[in-house]
């Protein structure tokens, strides 16, 4: 029998000051005076409103503000945007609420606005501590502006933030990117989100690419960083997520443990599983809204929801594409909870892997082992055979 899995909510802010050579993201560079802030409110109410039922009663346990760059929103409307959540779908007591924040955009009033709307956690998009690697990334803070930053979020009483970091960076040193680290680190956040700079179609860096550094480079990079996080007291529980005892991004472990979750605003994704009964089998939808802002906020155009049935075939990788990334993997009886899907459909390729070394399961829990995480996509390619 399948059972109701955890609802998140995720909301897209399309809008940054400038486009990011590297970013991929559905994110879209305008003056932060020019944001139709008030007709924005208006279609994501909307929208809101039409996904409601896809929650089936359940509470929100995390909300994710991300984009673009969701702090150019004014806490106001942050707190609106929250109030009409609460109002629709209900917040869980300890419900999570993130709101990612680029260091060039926010000061301490602000800081003290989000906190006031009810934002609980942040993310900082630092990216580098070094001012001509910031610059190479088209990031519109300095240095000084990423740690002013934290200093002033924690001033107000964030106590649980997120600093986004990336290494792998055009011409970077291994020096360079472990300073960058040490630099984090000394900052002292509850969680870190540590990943390397990869090139992506329909960037910036994909028509023009820059020298990144060499395999070797990058595999010590990825060695050194990872012992030098677990010695500072980060536990990695997921693919580039690494966090304090017990403040592991709860929004995360939703999107890894194949949780379901809303997604609201322009090109936001969202899956929703509705169980199975009596008459029905399990049927696992995978939802993407209008994508361009332009045509998002067109009255005169219906909000489109695109869904698409994940198919009993597709179900295994797009299970364990999610919960394989998760360090500690999931229980194995998710599977067939989460799917709706037996476990003997699996257990051959499961048993191979198993075998070969690459998967375990230790305490009744389904998993990579070390050797297995290092070679992830192949793991994930037998699924899709």
């Amino acid at each position: 029998m399948t059972v109701q899995r955890p609802l998140s909510v995720y909301v897209h802010v399309p809008w940054c000051v400038r486009k990011c050579p590297y970013c991929d993201f559905n994110s879209h560079a305008l003056d932060p005076e020019l944001i139709p802030e008030a007709e924005y409110l208006t279609r994501l109410f909307e929208d809101l409103d039409q996904d409601s039922p896809l929650a089936q009663g359940r509470p929100v346990t995390s909300v994710f503000f991300g984009g673009g760059t969701p702090s150019l929103l004014s806490p106001d409307a942050i707190g609106a945007i929250l109030e009409r959540l609460d109002q629709r779908l209900g917040f869980a007591p300890d419900c999570e609420i993130t709101l990612e924040a680029n260091p060039g955009t926010v000061d301490e009033s602000r800081f003290k606005g989000f906190r006031a709307a009810g934002v609980n956690r942040l993310s900082v998009g630092v990216q580098s501590f070094q001012a001509h690697h910031l610059q190479r990334l088209g990031r519109i803070h300095d240095p000084g502006q990423a740690r002013h930053a934290v200093d002033r979020a924690r001033a107000v009483g964030f106590d649980n933030f997120n600093i986004d970091l990336m290494h792998g960076l055009p011409d970077q040193t291994e020096t360079e990117a472990l300073d960058d680290l040490e630099q984090a680190i000394d900052l002292s956040p509850t969680h870190l989100s540590w990943y390397q700079l990869t090139i992506e179609p329909n960037t910036e860096f994909y028509r023009q690419p820059p020298v990144l550094p060499r395999d070797d480079t990058l595999w010590a990079i990825q060695e050194a960083g990872e012992a030098r996080l677990a010695d500072a007291g980060y536990r990695q529980y997921e693919v580039s997520a690494y966090a304090r005892p017990g403040l592991a991004c709860r929004h995360n472990l939703n999107y890894w443990g194949y949780g379901d979750y809303l997604g609201i605003g322009p090109g936001a994704h969202g899956k929703v599983t509705w169980p199975a009964t009596d008459r029905e089998p399990v049927r696992i939808v995978r939802t993407r809204k209008t994508r361009l802002p332009k045509d998002y906020l067109n009255r005169d155009r219906l909000l489109v929801r695109h869904e698409e049935t994940v198919t009993s075939e597709d179900r295994p990788f797009d299970y364990f594409i999610n919960t394989l990334r998760l360090v500690d993997g999931m229980p194995q009886a998710d599977f067939e909870a989460a799917t709706g899907l037996p476990y003997s459909d699996i257990k051959p390729t499961v048993d191979s892997q198993i075998e070969r070394g690459l998967l375990q399961i230790h305490s009744g829990r389904l998993s990579t082992t070390p050797q297995g995480f290092l070679y992830l996509n192949d793991i994930l390619a037998e699924w899709l055979a």
